[in-house]
């Protein structure tokens, strides 16, 4: 009886061990990635040109991606329209150029607005689409083609995009390659020529002119994995007589035709370059010579790249939906800026010159302003991605060493002079300080010196440095009649930058001077009112005094930008008096906390202007939250930043971030705050503070750069943490308590472990 009994429980307890291991193993093979939280489509509905939901690698030449709009602001991808004219390869900031569609049915030789006809005359090549037909992660996009029965997949490297069409069977497949195209900057085709070289490859280049400073050069090879039967051109809507090339200017494109008896596959991939053709033909060779036309492998190989990027922070807690959008503003972050120069380290400068990157500098990249990345993006790459800060800052120094100036906003490695200040000086900064960078640090500061010492000349047709900097040397501000009343706030944040880099540098002449200057920003407020007021060449102040006016400032009122001294905001607080600082500042929340602290407009008698406070979704007080930290009331801070992580963000199509991501901005706010670290100057001074609050998530482990820090890992573990439970109760550093809401970056990245001790009351 007893063997049997023994038999018995062996038996089951096998059993036990067998469903146990079975759950164990269904649980790794559920497991989700980083990656598989991402959601590209979030605010695709609500979004700016840059902002799309095709392939693209991280800060990659290429960006791939469906477009369906006009020329008109906020132009690209809109996820309710439906329909799509095509996928084109560049989405930089005034940027764009080389789309390709696939199509059949009646010829159409224009890509289509959304309200115009799918068939007929005045048809476009567009299709529509249902939203549930397409597909995208980074990396990969497919969408089912309605109209044309064509199911159309992309992917990309960082210089090629690949994309594989299933054809129906039908005589009139045809595939069209256009050069002028919609976009959000609208762009005059000056010069282009496409020549067929045989019938699996055509080649072509064309010459843009866009904004108001950026000429560029597009060229391209595009192959097919299958031979077309036919090539034809067209411009002006208008077929030309067949012939191997054509050029032109305006808008000009070509079709190239794939009658087929029976459903086929065909593959595209084409390289860029903005040097010459040999380039655009040396990217592709280089870029797919490991996957040849595997668009699987290809595929896999992005997922990885995307995974080993967003797996450098690891997040616990129980939402899923904050997962989501915790993994998409991270995505966000790399996928705005540009690369710019080839494999081999080739490029194109501000002068249209093609130059040479020494060896130490790996790429050139592009992209919108860096007007206040401070706040945002600097803090996430210095500390996820120092091989990306080398990179900019490296771009920056070879901008000045080639064409004599850095750049505020260096789209297409130009001088757009777009935003006020030179705020790529605080990532500069920044980066030295933390040693990221630890070359070339004097030519660094000299040429950070020269951006507040030189009134600037055009350049390539385009903008550096600080416009009016000798008015604002000699008055102390920039006057009205100059320029932004905000602009002096700007340059007396770049002063302490160049002070600081200064003092590295052992400049303690330099030093003392701009530091005396960075307190220029007292001369932009009006003494009895304590706020941000224009002010006139002659020393007055203008009259009629509107608040929430956005004359004379830039994407901003004066209620915002008199919170705007990021390098001392105790002197701001000690200025504007600090009961009168707290009570505007959660006036100001209070009032924006039911718009989700997005713009909004509140009626007024005078009808003269919109009420702003808090506008999350633009970059002037974006730092707003952190202020309550320096004021004597944390839990403000902690309170608002959980609210605006909860309501202002969210995890759809149609909002996302409220406004204008700006590549990575938003974006960046998001990651930061949920890990519960802010950095109030950028970390541009020797301390290198961070601003602590309450973290979203239980458990955030922050894998670190070996190459660049001591430490292997930081993390940040917030017991009891809730939505209710936003407030902190107590911290400790390393098992050593905090007396204050603060540490330092040196202390993250040395590694070790921030305990925060979690209530549901204010403390």
């Amino acid at each position: 009886m007893y063997t049997h009994v023994a038999k018995f429980v062996r038996r089951i307890t096998g059993l036990m061990a067998l469903i146990l291991l079975s759950t164990f193993f269904t649980g790794l093979a559920q497991k989700k990635e980083p990656i598989d939280y991402v959601d590209p489509f979030i605010g695709t509905s609500n979004s700016r040109w840059m902002l799309f939901p095709g392939p693209t690698m991280p800060n990659g030449m290429v960006k791939l991606s469906p477009d369906n709009q006009g020329s008109v602001w906020q132009g690209g991808y809109e996820y309710s329209v439906g329909s799509i004219h095509g996928f084109s390869h560049i989405h930089g900031w005034t940027m764009a150029g080389l789309l390709t569609m696939p199509t059949n049915g009646d010829l159409a030789l224009k890509p289509g607005l959304p309200d115009d006809p799918f068939k007929g005359a005045n048809a476009g090549y567009h299709s529509r689409y249902r939203p549930d037909g397409q597909q995208a992660s980074p990396g990969y996009y497919a969408v089912d083609l309605i109209d044309s029965h064509i199911k159309a997949e992309l992917t990309a490297t960082e210089r090629t995009g690949v994309q594989r069409y299933s054809l129906p069977k039908d005589s009139s497949n045809r595939i069209m390659i256009q050069l002028n195209i919609p976009a959000e900057y609208a762009y005059e085709l000056k010069d282009a020529r496409i020549t067929r070289v045989s019938n699996t490859e055509i080649e072509g280049f064309a010459k843009s002119y866009s904004g108001w400073f950026n000429e560029y050069t597009l060229y391209f090879v595009m192959q097919f994995s299958k031979p077309f039967k036919d090539f034809h051109g067209y411009a002006d809507q208008k077929e030309l007589p067949e012939g191997k090339e054509i050029s032109g200017s305006k808008d000009i494109g070509v079709y190239v035709t794939y009658p087929t008896s029976k459903e086929e596959q065909v593959l595209i991939r084409t390289g860029i370059s903005f040097v010459n053709m040999d380039q655009a033909r040396l990217n592709l060779k280089t870029e797919l010579k490991e996957f040849d036309w595997d668009f699987d492998a290809l595929v896999k190989h992005n997922r990885t790249v995307w995974n080993d990027v967003l797996k450098t922070i690891d997040v616990e807690g129980d939402s899923e939906t904050d997962k989501i959008k915790f993994y998409t503003n991270y995505y966000r972050c790399f996928t705005g800026k540009m690369i710019m120069s080839d494999v081999n380290g080739k490029y194109t400068d501000a002068s249209e010159n093609i130059q040479q990157l020494p060896a130490q500098r790996k790429a050139m990249i592009g992209g919108d302003a860096y007007w206040n990345t401070f706040w945002n993006l600097n803090l996430l790459w210095t500390l996820t991605s120092p091989e990306t800060v080398e990179q900019l800052v490296g771009t920056q120094l070879e901008m000045y060493e080639k064409t004599g100036w850095l750049s505020k906003g260096p789209t297409g490695i130009e001088y757009s002079g777009i935003m006020e200040g030179s705020h790529e000086m605080a990532l500069m900064t920044s980066a030295y300080l933390k040693g990221i960078v630890k070359t070339d640090a004097e030519t660094a500061y000299g040429a950070m010196k020269k951006n507040v010492a030189i009134e600037p000349q055009s350049v390539g047709g385009g903008h550096p440095g600080n416009p009016q900097i000798t008015d604002y040397a000699k008055k102390g501000y920039v006057p009205v009649e100059k320029g932004a009343a905000s602009k002096t706030l700007d340059y007396a944040f770049d002063d302490w930058c160049v002070a600081q880099m200064a003092r590295l540098v052992n400049k303690n002449d330099d030093y003392n001077f701009f530091l005396k200057r960075s307190g220029n920003w007292k001369n932009a407020f009006e003494p009895k009112l304590r706020y941000v007021v224009p002010r006139k060449a002659d020393g007055s102040f203008i009259k009629d005094f509107d608040l929430f006016s956005v004359k004379h400032f830039v994407e901003g009122n004066s209620w915002q930008y008199s919170f705007y001294v990021p390098h001392d905001i105790p002197g701001l607080i000690k200025y504007t008096d600090k009961d009168l600082f707290l009570t505007r500042l959660e006036n100001g929340f209070e009032k924006s906390e039911q718009h989700k602290f997005a713009a909004h407009a509140l009626d007024r008698t005078t009808g003269q202007s919109a009420e702003y406070y808090i506008n999350h979704g633009n970059e002037v007080n974006m730092q707003a939250a952190y202020l309550f930290n320096y004021a004597g009331k944390p839990h403000l801070t902690q309170y608002y930043t959980r609210k605006i992580l909860d309501t202002f963000y969210d995890a759809s199509p149609y909002v996302g971030w409220n406004g204008d991501e700006d590549e990575g901005q938003m974006g960046a706010w998001f990651v930061m705050a949920s890990l519960g670290l802010f950095e109030m100057n950028g970390g541009t001074s020797a301390d290198q503070t961070l601003d602590l609050t309450s973290p979203l998530f239980r458990t955030a482990r922050i894998k670190l750069n070996s190459q660049y820090y001591p430490g292997k890992e930081f993390i940040v573990e917030a017991h009891d943490n809730s939505p209710e439970n936003i407030y902190i109760k107590s911290a400790k550093l390393n098992g050593r308590m905090l007396k204050e809401n603060k540490i330092s970056f040196k202390d993250v990245v040395k590694g070790g472990k921030l305990e925060l001790y979690m209530t549901d009351k204010a403390n």
